[in-house]
């Protein structure tokens, strides 16, 4: 038996823990009952525990060892190897007492944070997340390569090749292109009607209407599941089982897009091949290019007068009273309003990452500068006033608005931004190789995922995510792209000269 089939049952077993966690965490946000929590989160601890005494055992490392030079394995395996290496290195670093006991404060930590935003009380919170926050750092400190910052290494969790130096300079772009030119949108003053997105849409309806939208926009519901969730995620165990959620509120838009987003997720994860799902390879190639797939459906693909033109009808049956006299023009310029927010997941997308902007400079004096947590309510709305112009009046709709810190995913935040400006290279090669106007016209959406697939979904993590730009698009990752994008779009959209 050569070295990799005997690496392969360590592996399927790893891989069946994380699918066991993965069925928890779903049920954490969706149907579990309120008190479920910390009795859950020991089960969940005692799999975290599992997962990583399988992956460090000595077997493991010296098979992978052997891999690593076997000179016949497939490209796919390789692949495999170095993945399940660079997670043997990760793990085996952590010492298996200090790992179990994070897993289970993360896991009981987002019921936490939830009643602490409903009660908009930081104060709640604040303990909890200062045991995340320095769990993460001892983490990243076992883990960093000789002269690495701690919070590279955590951004090298969601995004490889993308260090502090590196966002430094795509997050400079946006401020200075991005923040200037939203004052003049702003200062223009031209005023876009958007009072029919709000109240009047029953629950039900929603729930009707996401259904359709996933459907229409490829979610497979042999292979998928769409449920409720007070924040919209997707999740899979494979590529034959991907779930997404939605929420639904007074404003219609919200839910609407969130169900588009997610469905953007899912069907990168459907797309995975066959022969990768269930492995180290078997999900997407990044965080930064997972959110390009569900920002490319929520706001390239959906928010495109011609998405519109062959079901708008259709919204206005469903909602004759608040739908019916609003000319699809009109419905379409709503959906596009610049209005700067204080809730990232329903800005609008010319702001959109100026709200990323503000988490990652606060990460970086977490993790780099020691900021007492408590002084970040303050800053949060500080740098809101200063970016965006709005303040928050409380802690729910400020600092305890996202669920990533008490789920202490820190150094994700920026791979939202990245997401955003990988979308708009792939928009931009698309429409040189394509009618994409066109399809979207015609409802044949499937055209359109289908080349997402073939040049992004089906790979996997065989490569990261500037090798499958450079290998779609002929190009290493160009920020410049996605300030043109936006600047043409609302410069249109506003009567900009």
């Amino acid at each position: 038996m050569g070295q990799m089939e005997q690496l392969k049952p360590y592996l399927e077993r790893a891989m069946a823990l994380q699918a066991a966690l993965v069925l928890f965490e779903w049920d954490n946000e969706t149907l579990a009952p309120e008190q479920a929590g910390k009795y859950t989160a020991k089960v969940q601890g005692a799999l975290s525990e599992a997962y990583q005494e399988i992956m460090t055992k000595k077997e493991v490392r010296s098979l992978l060892e052997k891999c690593g030079q076997e000179p016949g394995l497939t490209e796919r395996e390789r692949a495999i190897v170095r993945e399940a290496a660079e997670e043997y290195d990760k793990l085996e670093k952590i010492p298996p007492q200090e790992y179990r006991a994070y897993q289970e404060l993360v896991a009981e930590s987002a019921r936490i944070w939830s009643k602490a935003k409903q009660e908009q009380d930081f104060e709640q919170f604040a303990p909890t997340l200062e045991k995340i926050i320095s769990y993460q750092k001892r983490f990243a400190g076992y883990q960093a390569k000789e002269g690495q910052r701690l919070y590279d290494v955590m951004l090298d969790n969601y995004e490889k090749g993308f260090s502090m130096k590196k966002l430094d300079e795509f997050f400079g772009l946006l401020k200075e292109e991005l923040v200037p030119f939203l004052h003049q949108v702003m200062e223009h003053g031209k005023e876009i009607r958007d009072d029919f997105l709000e109240g009047g849409y029953p629950e039900e309806k929603q729930r009707e209407l996401a259904e359709f939208m996933a459907e229409y926009v490829g979610f497979d519901f042999h292979r998928g599941v769409l449920a409720e969730s007070a924040h919209p995620f997707t999740t899979n165990l494979h590529n034959h089982d991907v779930r997404i959620t939605t929420h639904y509120k007074e404003r219609m838009d919200s839910s609407l897009f969130s169900v588009i987003h997610e469905a953007g997720h899912a069907a990168y994860e459907l797309g995975v091949a066959d022969e990768l799902t269930q492995t180290f390879v078997g999900q997407g190639a990044s965080m930064g290019m997972h959110e390009s797939q569900s920002r490319f459906f929520e706001n390239i693909i959906g928010r495109d007068e011609a998405f519109w033109e062959p079901i708008y009808p259709k919204l206005q049956e469903m909602f004759p009273e608040k739908l019916g006299d609003i000319p699809r023009e009109d419905f379409v310029r709503a959906i596009n309003k610049v209005q700067p927010g204080l809730i990232r997941t329903e800005a609008d997308e010319l702001t959109y990452s100026l709200h990323v902007l503000v988490r990652y400079e606060l990460e970086k004096m977490l993790m780099e500068e020691d900021l007492d947590v408590r002084e970040l309510p303050g800053l949060w709305a500080d740098k809101y006033e200063e970016y965006l112009g709005v303040r928050p009046k409380n802690v729910a709709e400020g600092v305890l608005q996202d669920i990533h810190w008490a789920q202490g995913s820190f150094g994700y935040f920026p791979s939202y931004a990245l997401g955003s400006a990988f979308a708009a290279q792939i928009y931009r090669f698309m429409k040189q190789s394509m009618d994409f106007k066109g399809l979207l016209r015609q409802g044949e959406l499937e055209v359109i995922r289908e080349v997402l697939r073939r040049h992004i979904h089906r790979f996997g993590k065989m490569k990261d995510s500037r090798q499958l730009l450079r290998d779609m698009t002929g190009e290493d990752f160009k920020p410049q792209y996605y300030v043109d994008y936006l600047k043409e779009k609302y410069g249109k959209l506003y009567c900009l000269k």
